[in-house]
């Protein structure tokens, strides 16, 4: 270790280079940092000193990071992710917290999870701040890199049965929330519900597909072709609400987690019929990072989802 050499490093430079990353204008990151613009030109100069790179270049809309920068940014985020922990208090205290906790979800989640556990939340802790994110490829990169708090999806429970399994890095730590089947839902006056529900009918109607993770088709997809049988997908939508609005005026089918598949019946007067295939089913899993396994603020929030999540299972 050069302790000569980080002697010399000045926190203050690395968090105002993050900003400047972030926001790649110097008059936002001023305002951000509670700083004049000079004080944050100045800064950058001795950032460039520090780093013996020019960092950003300047465009007609503000700042574009160097290669040299964008190398650094990740390593950089979780430096000051790690301090933040370390600057965090041992006891976790709701009533008075200001904490800004990051989550991903899958689309999923939104109107099937949170309301279980979000009122509790803000009734315990009435100064938090939920920033949530999509769930994405780069999540479990995120959860290392401390850019995230949690990460809540649904993973396939047969793993000897799973062509898209979930499967974490070693360092990251999991807890299944509860778990779900598949069903589908159709308008109430549909031609299908005159007649024998099987596998048969059920491929002989188009279907709408949500694209997850940047995907269009799903595991269902993977086990039909298992058995020489395809879905025909009439049309592919972002999210599930537009999936299920899509149903109550056409003939489609959409097929989703039961949870979900209730409550947009209920919302839309849709018919719910039972997937017509030997299925595994998912479960709902939260996700952290394992240096995060004694956060007093983290524990607290996952204490607060399982435990209002509790009655699902």
């Amino acid at each position: 270790m050069n302790i000569e050499k980080l002697a010399r490093i000045d926190l203050n430079l690395l968090v105002c280079f993050k900003v400047l990353m972030e926001e790649l204008n110097v008059t936002r990151a001023a305002h951000r940092l509670c700083l004049s613009q000079s004080a944050v030109s100045k800064s950058l100069a001795k950032l460039r000193t520090q780093f013996d790179d020019p960092l950003f270049t300047r465009n007609s809309h503000g700042l574009t990071p160097t290669p040299r920068s964008l190398f650094l940014k990740p390593k950089l985020d979780l430096l000051i992710n790690q301090l933040e922990v370390l600057t965090q208090p041992e006891e976790f205290s709701p009533q008075s917290s200001e904490y800004r906790f990051q989550i991903a979800a899958v689309e999923s989640v939104y109107p099937l999870i949170l309301p279980h556990f979000l009122p509790a939340i803000f009734q315990q802790a009435p100064g938090v701040t939920i920033s949530t994110h999509p769930w994405s490829d780069n999540t479990f990169k995120m959860l290392q890199r401390g850019e995230l708090d949690l990460g809540l999806t649904g993973k396939d429970i047969d793993i000897n049965d799973a062509k898209l399994t979930l499967l974490p890095p070693d360092d990251i730590c999991e807890q299944e929330i509860y778990r779900d089947h598949q069903m589908c839902i159709i308008r109430k006056n549909h031609p299908a519900l005159n007649k024998n529900w099987n596998l048969e009918s059920y491929l002989s109607l188009r279907h709408v597909q949500v694209r997850c993770d940047g995907n269009d088709r799903w595991l269902l997809d993977y086990r039909l072709a298992d058995i020489g049988a395809e879905r025909d997908i009439a049309v592919t939508v972002p999210d599930f609400n537009s999936a299920a609005s899509l149903c109550s005026y056409t003939d489609f089918i959409f097929t989703a987690p039961s949870h979900f598949v209730q409550l947009a019946a209920k919302q839309l007067d849709l018919a719910v019929l039972p997937l017509p295939l030997e299925f595994p089913p998912m479960a709902y899993t939260l996700f952290w990072h394992r240096d995060r396994e004694n956060d007093p603020a983290l524990n607290w929030l996952r204490t607060m989802i399982t435990q209002k999540t509790d009655h699902l299972r």
